[in-house]
């Protein structure tokens, strides 16, 4: 097996169309479970990763950036069965749709999505256990002890908390069992001696600590299998086991071999053990070499409580990105908290970075310079005159912010880098206020001159973090080619010269003043009107029975529902309906109603309302409008 050395792959150049290539790069995520929808502490991870894609690509590096789906839990096959859905593969499918969507609207730049599901994964499993089994790694033995279902995993009683898993707060089940076992325990010495020697490896160094203070207590093989199980991939040397979900889900990373080994693999620190001790033992087992980094960043929680569906306290990131924007949400998720450490979301956090440093720093020294050079010097940006000891300190600031930034990166110290940025830009703030050119004739060319490249240079480096605005604040500086002339290094230029013409210029962010009106008040406020339509127009309605699977109340709205429809296929969709008070969601749950599948979703308290339900209404309640007798779910109304 050829392995590719990422160190030895950096040090050439490669070519590829107009692009000049580094060396190949490759970041992941971990891969998420579709029991739900991605929740705010999913977006964090994944963020972040786009970030350093992104900064690796703009450094010159052929970055592959992957992320995708554990499909091969148990958990999905639970959260199917919860709704009545008995076409698992279904469920999975439709769930995956909602992943990639949420990820496409928060401008998530991955090339690759990977499925558990997919057949190249499972080919990568069988291909992987091969050598593992052919090392003489894996025997057949009995398994007694402790399991979490809500970690999928097996757990020591030493790890609980008061008899309780401590992520969970669920009491772990007791089993016995057969099982197929990994020889992890071969390799403890081998792994402890790697962590040692390579002091990068494990991030942070809290982390490297734990991981070794965990390596010398002793490591003990590990259950690869589980018997008698109905969804997973098989073991090609036993049709009655299939593969437990970690061993399974930990081989995704290994999609794209030409980019192995990984130069960041990104996780949250509930899951250290797995990839820091059980992946680099399989890899070793397998021979490959082991990722550059493994970096387990620290819980975005609420209340001090770590977000998961399980403790009900997930949020809803497209909830915070409509209301916000997704820059801002990106900004807010990088900037508040340390990377590496844990940090507690808060709306109003949010809302205080976003108002005092997105709008009355960034956004004020950008805003100003463009219309300055708009309305004074007919949008052409000047000529430098003479320098004086302001200008050149100013333009030495210039030239020195990119590395500084750079540094933080390459330290993965990602908030710092932000910090660094919002800083640069105090900095070009103080230095306009000081020159004043509009009473300083004879020096505003210079300071308009210095500022222009001044935000040239800041759309570069805030691109991984704000794309949207990067991009937007590109086109205003009326430059071209906005993914190819972007580079790192010309962070630290000033390429833009006098006499350019820039465009308009427009407000790249605005202040929160209050929080946006809700959905259903506004639509509250809007009197129906009858207007006629074509049957032309009425025929591209895609008009469908669905069958309720879930029903449950919205906790900040009274009147509304949220239904969970399955509208046939194993397709699942959801509706948000103002029907609270004439019906409780246990009288919903198995009901067949008519729904319009093919309408834009509209998103109602934080919700995405994907389906419209019929019904008819009078004065005193409603009624739904349903079929006289049962029909398949998905059938079409004619």
């Amino acid at each position: 097996m050829t392995v590719v050395n990422w160190k030895s792959q950096c040090e050439k150049t490669l070519y590829w169309g107009v692009i000049e290539f580094k060396g190949k790069v490759l970041i992941t995520t971990p891969i998420y479970y579709i029991n739900d929808v991605p929740h705010i502490g999913h977006t964090y991870t994944t963020v972040a990763a786009d970030v350093l894609a992104r900064w690796h690509r703009l450094k010159g590096y052929d970055a592959l950036f992957l992320t995708g789906l554990d499909e091969n839990s148990v958990k999905t096959v639970q959260a199917a069965k919860e709704l009545g859905i008995k076409d698992i593969q279904g469920y999975a499918d439709s769930m995956a749709q909602k992943w990639k969507k949420t990820w496409k609207i928060l401008n998530i730049s991955n090339d690759d999505f990977i499925r558990t599901t997919e057949d190249r994964h499972k080919e990568n499993v069988r291909k992987f256990f091969t050598l593992v089994y052919e090392k003489g790694d894996i025997y057949k033995g009995k398994y007694e002890g402790l399991y979490c279902e809500g970690c999928e995993a097996f757990v020591a009683e030493g790890d609980l908390v008061d008899g309780k898993c401590p992520l969970h707060k669920k009491v772990p089940k007791s089993i016995k069992e057969e099982n197929y076992f990994f020889k992890l325990s071969k390799y403890q010495d081998k792994l402890l001696k790697y962590i040692e020697e390579h002091p990068d490896f494990i991030q942070p160094k809290a982390r490297r600590s734990e991981v070794i203070s965990f390596i010398k207590m002793g490591l003990k093989d590990i259950s690869i299998s589980r018997p008698n199980i109905e969804w997973g991939i098989v073991l090609p040397i036993d049709e009655k086991h299939r593969f437990w979900v970690w061993f399974d889900a930990l081989i995704n990373y290994l999609v794209n071999e030409k980019y192995w080994p990984a130069k960041i693999q990104l996780i949250a620190k509930d899951i250290l053990r797995f990839h820091a001790v059980i992946w680099p033992g399989m890899l070793l087992s397998a021979g490959y070499e082991l990722p550059q980094t493994i970096f387990a960043h620290g819980f975005l929680t609420i209340n001090g409580q770590k977000i998961s569906k399980s403790l009900g306290n997930m949020i809803d990131p497209l909830y915070l990105a409509e209301k916000y924007s997704v820059d801002a949400l990106r900004y807010f998720l990088l900037r508040e908290i340390p990377f590496g450490q844990d940090g507690d979301f808060s709306e109003e956090a949010l809302k205080a970075r976003l108002n005092n440093e997105l709008v009355a720093n960034i956004g004020n020294f950008i805003n100003r310079t463009l219309t300055f050079i708009w309305t004074r010097f007919n949008g052409e940006v000047p000529k430098a005159e003479k320098y004086d000891e302001l200008d050149k300190e100013f333009e030495q600031r210039i030239k020195a912010i990119a590395s500084e930034v750079d540094e933080e990166f390459e330290k993965l110290r990602l908030d710092r880098g932000l910090k660094k940025i919002v800083e640069f830009s105090s900095f070009c703030n103080n230095y306009f206020q000081k020159k004043q050119p509009w009473t300083k004739n004879e020096d505003a060319g210079t300071c308009l001159y210095l500022c222009a490249n001044a935000v040239r240079n800041l759309a570069i480096l805030l691109e991984p973090f704000l794309p949207s605005s990067a991009e937007n604040l590109w086109q205003q500086l009326n430059l071209k080619n906005f993914v190819y002339e972007q580079k790192w290094d010309s962070a630290s230029e000033l390429t833009l010269k006098s006499g350019h013409k820039i465009n308009r210029p427009a407000l790249l962010f605005r202040k929160i003043e209050e929080i946006k009106e809700g959905m259903q008040t506004k639509l509250e406020k809007i009197k129906p009107t009858i207007k006629r339509i074509s049957m032309e127009d009425f025929s591209k309605l895609d008009l469908r029975i669905g069958k309720i699977v879930k029903a449950e109340p919205l906790p900040k709205a009274e009147k509304l529902l949220k239904l969970t429809i399955d509208i046939g296929g194993g397709e699942i969709k959801q509706a948000v309906a103002g029907i609270a008070q004439y019906y409780k969601p246990e009288q919903l749950e198995g009901r067949q109603i008519a729904v319009i599948t093919n309408l834009e979703p509209r998103r109602i308290f934080g919700i995405e309302s994907e389906v419209m339900i019929l019904a008819a209404e009078d004065e005193k309640t409603i009624s739904f409008l349903q079929p006289d007798r049962p029909v398949k779910a998905g059938s079409k109304i004619m």
